[in-house]
């Protein structure tokens, strides 16, 4: 019954719980007052949350208070640098309602969400949307930014003149390649619309180095970079179209450089990643032929666009960079 917990902890990010309690303790009816809860289920609610490790209490019965665990107030608090509410928001909004089809999915290999009730692609969307594309790019930042971090100090990008994020959403991986690496010239590459978001983002992150570029990574060709990343794109497509973005990384990749993706990637026996294996599910929910996929798939379509080898580097969690290089000459 994991679907009770998952809607639990959702509740309680839609309500903003986490940053309402922020570094204080409130009793029950307090937290009830400040986010209208009728009392029948406050206790049920909030001691769940406790006995699932979000939050922790202070006494027993009526009088206790409440309050954010250390875990939960760095990574459930809005105020916090380091908080992942923006991936939680979208799979309340999002991914929540429409894995409920996931059965009628599984046989019939096609999406459940807007595509199904057509009215066009959910990048159509969300990106038509300004508040929707916020949303999006805030639960891209909030999955990813912990990857980012060790992408950071694992990879030593200061031998290198030029590095871009494409499909970069609002430029935080540029932002924090940039402030690591202040003498590297860093890009992040999106659709148009995407442009004045990443300008105020990479501002209020102090990196007004990174170069924001506009344009489309499948009509136009990709910046000359030595290093060019995508961050959960390449799952996105299907095989013909993954092939195609290595392709056009290459291309673009300078000679000694390498291209690396961010992903979660699959192990080879398909056996232990269970995060990857559940996000290859999503993508059969939310697009037509996106999946995640293997560090040995990874491999050949590398080596197919012209890449000499590849490397599998864990970065935090399920997720890893998948390494292709590019010959020097």
């Amino acid at each position: 019954m994991g679907f009770m917990a998952s809607k639990t902890l959702l509740s309680a990010i839609e309500l903003k719980l986490f940053t309402v309690l922020g570094k204080s303790t409130m009793t029950a009816e307090q937290i009830g007052d400040r986010l209208a809860l009728h009392p029948r289920g406050l206790y049920d609610f909030l001691d769940a949350l406790v006995a699932l490790g979000f939050l922790a209490r202070e006494g027993d019965g009526p009088g206790s208070h409440y309050g954010n665990t250390f875990d939960g107030g760095i990574f459930l608090d809005e105020m916090s640098p380091f908080h992942l509410t923006g991936i939680l928001e979208m799979a309340n909004a999002r991914l929540y309602p429409f894995w409920g089809h996931l059965t009628e999915a599984l046989r019939t290999g096609e999406p459940q969400n807007e595509l199904k009730q057509g009215k066009g692609s959910p990048f159509d969307i969300i990106y038509a949307d300004e508040a929707r594309l916020e949303q999006f790019l805030r639960a891209m930042q909030g999955i990813q930014l912990g990857n980012f971090a060790v992408l950071t100090e694992k990879i030593d990008f200061g031998k290198f003149e030029r590095f871009c994020d494409v499909g970069g959403a609002n430029g935080t991986l540029a932002s924090l390649v940039s402030k690591r690496y202040p003498k590297l010239s860093c890009a992040t590459f999106d659709l148009p619309v995407v442009a004045p978001i990443a300008k105020r983002h990479t501002t209020a992150m102090e990196a007004p180095n990174v170069e924001v570029l506009a344009g489309d990574f499948f009509r136009d060709a990709l910046p000359s970079a030595d290093v060019i990343t995508m961050g959960n794109i390449l799952h996105d497509w299907n095989e013909d179209e993954k092939r195609m973005l290595l392709r056009k990384a290459y291309e673009a990749v300078r000679p000694g450089g390498m291209f690396i993706a961010i992903e979660n990637v699959i192990d080879d026996a398909r056996r232990a990643n269970v995060f990857g294996l559940l996000m290859s599910l999503n993508m059969l929910i939310e697009l037509p032929g996106g999946f995640d996929y293997t560090g040995a798939q990874f491999d050949g379509w590398a080596r197919e666009a012209g890449f000499e080898r590849t490397e599998i580097v864990p970065l935090a969690g399920p997720t890893s960079a998948a390494i292709a290089y590019k010959p020097k000459g």
